[in-house]
């Protein structure tokens, strides 16, 4: 089996908010480590998204995600932090801490600076509403970054810490790349060409972040996918086929975006399923090469730059 490197799940939000369990799944768990295991998922980012629906501080909940993500790699040695050593013949599976939304820092980057102490490598800058860093990618004719926004940015780049777009808008994505030519990525988003959704990105952003050495991981989510109530494996299959040929094959990785949403593509409805993507590029002809690449290898080098 090839080793699968996932750029984002929302487990943590279950974990803390849905009682979910790392070991026994629930029903409509879709990241757990049996899952883990039978797909041979090495490399899982875990994000830490906080709900404006939850009655609690932005901050305290990223602390719970942020401590629930720690308990888990205490309790499981199978587990590992992502290093630059790292390699899937280890054995271990790999981990990376992230958060999504810059509503987490609550206006002040010393909370940046903790969540990077703490462990986060990559942050994306909003989720589907406006906040003090930037305007989303689902507001209509969004605005970019705001002044404190370009200094989130600014200050993620001396932490060495990646720079996500996932959700970002358009103008927001440019904004970031006239700031930095640091290699930035978008976690879980896809083609726009494929399938209009304001989430995805347009043929030029895929081009300049892959130009810059970032990755574009593709999104199982079923309205950035079809027209259809649900999606399958071959709607997935066109968005990397679009992004390899867009930006090259280095530049395709997965980004699930499991656990953070109501239904999943057919027979993709939790991490034990993800061999089903390299055996279906086999039967397209791509090289050994090429699918290793897209299913760990291009996420992987990417991430070693901020480990």
């Amino acid at each position: 089996m090839y080793p699968i490197a996932d750029a984002h799940c929302d487990y943590l939000y279950g974990a803390v908010n849905r009682n979910y369990d790392f070991d026994s799944p629930r029903g409509g768990q879709a990241i757990a480590l049996p899952y883990m295991k039978e797909g041979n998922v090495r490399l899982q980012l875990y994000a830490v998204w906080v709900d404006s629906k939850i009655k609690k501080p932005y901050l305290h909940q990223c602390m719970e995600m942020v401590d629930a993500y720690h308990d888990m790699l205490a309790k499981h040695e199978e587990l590992c932090v992502f290093d630059r050593d790292y390699v899937p013949e280890s054995g271990k599976y790999a981990t990376v801490l992230t958060v999504e939304g810059g509503e987490a820092i609550e206006g002040n980057i010393a909370n940046l600076r903790v969540l990077h102490r703490l462990g986060v490598r990559a942050m994306a800058l909003t989720w589907n509403y406006t906040n003090e860093l930037a305007q989303p990618a689902m507001r209509k004719h969004a605005k970019g970054l705001t002044a404190f926004g370009r200094d989130v940015v600014r200050e993620m780049c001396r932490l060495n810490m990646a720079i996500d777009t996932a959700h970002l808008s358009d103008r927001g994505i440019d904004d970031i790349l006239e700031l930095t030519d640091a290699p930035i990525f978008a976690s879980h988003s896809n083609s726009r060409s494929v399938f209009e959704h304001p989430r995805s990105l347009t043929d030029e952003h895929i081009k300049e972040i892959a130009s810059r050495g970032g990755v574009i991981g593709i999104n199982f989510f079923h309205l950035q996918l079809t027209k259809r109530p649900t999606a399958c494996i071959d709607d997935i299959i066109r968005q990397i086929e679009r992004v390899a040929e867009v930006g090259g094959i280095r530049s395709v990785c997965i980004g699930s975006d499991f656990d953070g949403m109501g239904s999943y593509p057919e027979g993709l409805s939790n991490s034990s399923m993800l061999q089903k993507l390299p055996k279906r590029l086999e039967k397209l002809g791509y090289t050994e090469e090429q699918i290793a690449g897209i299913a760990y290898g291009n996420l992987a080098d990417y991430m070693r730059r901020f480990v």
